[in-house]
């Protein structure tokens, strides 16, 4: 995995094998961060990265400056990379190991951009899940948007607040914005 921009620009990370992760594809993360490098000032930003994985996205974002980062996953083993490569890089994320349907049900902290990156194989219902927690429980802070990363076999067009939805090789982002 490698940081494409920011301070760390070009650094490699390398996770272990064990951890039972699909990081997103370079291909795709240039093209995502290429949308929202138009849209906001990441340093002014505060993000949250759910199904964290190996923290490939909070360290992007980290990287451009953003200073307020939650990284939630539910696998003890990522929790522990993305906090051993904060230490490291002097990043300032906080990494969470719960559950994110959990987190979501119970969180008040709110952000500017939440990105989910689900395992591919969840059905429709459950990336509808998501969204409604996010929305149910006002995590999105005003002109905020949550991005969902899924396959693109998945169709998210129908879901409440979905915006627009941006195709890359395999990898889907869907927007969701008020």
């Amino acid at each position: 995995m490698r940081i494409i921009s920011g301070r760390f620009k070009g650094k490699i990370l390398v996770a272990p094998k064990k951890l039972p992760v699909r990081p997103t594809t370079d291909f795709a993360k240039e093209a995502l961060f290429n949308i929202l490098n138009n849209l906001y000032t990441f340093s002014e930003l505060t993000f949250m990265d759910l199904f964290a994985g190996t923290g490939n996205i909070s360290f992007e974002f980290a990287s451009r400056g953003t200073q307020k980062i939650i990284a939630v996953d539910a696998d003890y083993g990522c929790v522990q990379f993305i906090h051993k490569i904060n230490t490291e890089l002097d990043f300032n994320i906080s990494a969470i190991k719960s559950d994110v349907y959990a987190y979501l049900e119970k969180s008040k902290q709110t952000a500017d951009i939440i990105f989910a990156d689900p395992p591919y194989s969840f059905s429709k219902e459950q990336f509808t899940q998501i969204a409604t927690l996010v929305y149910t429980n006002n995590l999105l802070l005003e002109d905020g948007v949550l991005i969902i990363e899924h396959s693109k076999h998945t169709d998210l067009s129908d879901v409440e607040n979905f915006s627009e939805a941006r195709r890359y090789g395999g990898s889907v982002f869907s927007f969701f914005k008020k």
